[in-house]
């Protein structure tokens, strides 16, 4: 049975959300023709339509930083004591990206710092440490910054190359959850060991497609058992308004989601697609533009879902999956907040999106080639002039993160 009251923690969850999207992008459909891919299977099956890039003066460190700065008021500053950053895109070995977040966004010294890695559930498991965190009252009126910053490696004629992408998910947890109430006590998770998808090397991202889709459907059968077990088998249909799933692509979604509606009853694959449209998909606006954007998709799929589905109320309840290879799946239960809409709204995320500079597939190869021979390169200073006054009209307008130089190793920043 459900938790009783007298059993339930504080209301915690998230207080503000927003995303960085990058500023340069590639349609999919362009890059599906030059391959010889058919572009339908990329919008109906894989349900993609471009991806987001950086250009060579951004990192994992610039998008966390570019996508929480407009997210944490001067308030904020003073009350954040935890910061994690999910991110399997770490620029250092030992150092973690979260100590440039303290620094760059200006926040107080007196707080924790570090780095969150497990694959894709990454910000899922920042998430819930966070808020568990909160919710404990160790430190009343606390809050916690959560940043899932990642950035895709090249993957060039490989046929898992259309669901890369980069970006940002900031999110500020506290006890006044305005967007998204967190139940902490309705969560279930699960645990494999797989070498399903991997990254052996600060270069090489590789795997088993086919195999990761099955460890990805076991751990969400067995959070969803352990997630049953401790609610008291509720029934989903109608407990939950909405359903998500994490979003490596957005076909995978449906998969996920006619696995859960075997727990609910028997369904034709075109009632259960027809169900998905009504309750899953609308999620996926954001992700089908952004690409895969690992620890992060969770959370940019909740934004989709917020913005493009008007009749979402105040006290819904939305299932959540989230999925990372190696592996290890939660399934967990939000409500939402009162000002979700409206806290959503307030990032602009398909302006982001829109604004975005196109790059031909010639262009994307270059890039992916520079950042790739890059990645270690202790010496490097990037060309600011590349890509069509692309940092005198986006960075030095909007005062962005970006990277100076690495020198020695040591990595410079500063506002463009």
């Amino acid at each position: 049975m459900l938790p009783s009251a007298r059993s339930l923690p504080p209301r915690v969850g998230i207080e503000k959300i927003w995303a960085y999207p990058c500023t340069l992008s590639l349609d999919l459909a362009e890059l599906g023709r030059v391959r010889g891919h058919e572009v339908a299977d990329l919008h109906d099956n894989l349900l993609v339509r471009s991806r987001s890039l950086n250009p060579m003066w951004e990192d994992p460190v610039t998008m966390a930083v570019n996508a929480a700065r407009p997210l944490v008021s001067d308030a904020d500053r003073a009350a954040i004591e935890l910061v994690i950053v999910a991110t399997e895109s770490g620029v250092d070995q030992g150092k973690s990206i979260s100590t440039f977040v303290q620094r760059w966004l200006d926040l107080q010294p007196n707080c924790r710092v570090f780095e969150a890695k497990q694959a894709c559930y990454g910000g899922t498991s920042a998430v819930m440490m966070a808020a568990s965190w909160v919710a404990s009252g160790i430190a009343p009126g606390a809050k916690a910054l959560v940043i899932a910053t990642d950035q895709s490696r090249m993957s060039l004629n490989e046929p898992y190359e259309y669901v890369m992408g980069a970006g940002a998910v900031a999110m500020l947890i506290s006890d006044d959850p305005r967007v998204l109430e967190i139940e902490l006590q309705l969560s279930g998770y699960f645990t494999a060991e797989v070498f399903d998808t991997f990254r052996p090397t600060t270069k090489v991202e590789t795997g088993n497609g086919e195999a990761s889709l099955y460890c990805y459907l076991d751990a969400l059968e067995g959070a969803l058992a352990h997630f049953q077990r401790r609610a008291g088998n509720v029934e989903l249909d109608t407990y939950f308004k909405r359903f998500l799933y994490h979003v490596p692509f957005g076909g995978i979604t449906f998969q996920a989601h006619r696995t859960l509606l075997r727990q609910v009853r028997r369904m034709k694959k075109s009632e259960a697609w027809e169900h998905f449209c009504q309750r899953s998909r609308p999620g996926l606006v954001y992700n089908a533009q952004m690409g895969g954007t690992y620890s992060g998709s969770t959370f940019l799929a909740l934004m989709g879902l917020v913005d493009s589905t008007p009749e979402l109320a105040q006290g819904d309840r939305i299932a959540i999956f989230s999925y990372g290879s190696g592996s290890c799946g939660e399934f967990w239960s939000g409500v939402v907040g009162p000002e979700a809409r409206q806290r959503v709204a307030a990032a602009e995320l398909q302006g982001l999106l829109d604004r975005r500079q196109p790059l031909s597939v010639p262009a994307y190869e270059a890039l992916e080639r520079e950042r790739y021979d890059r990645i270690d390169c202790g010496d490097f200073v990037p060309d600011t002039s590349a890509h069509d006054g692309l940092y005198e009209r986006r960075y030095r307008s909007e005062k962005l993160l970006t990277l100076k130089k690495i020198a020695d190793h040591y990595r410079e920043y500063g506002w463009a």
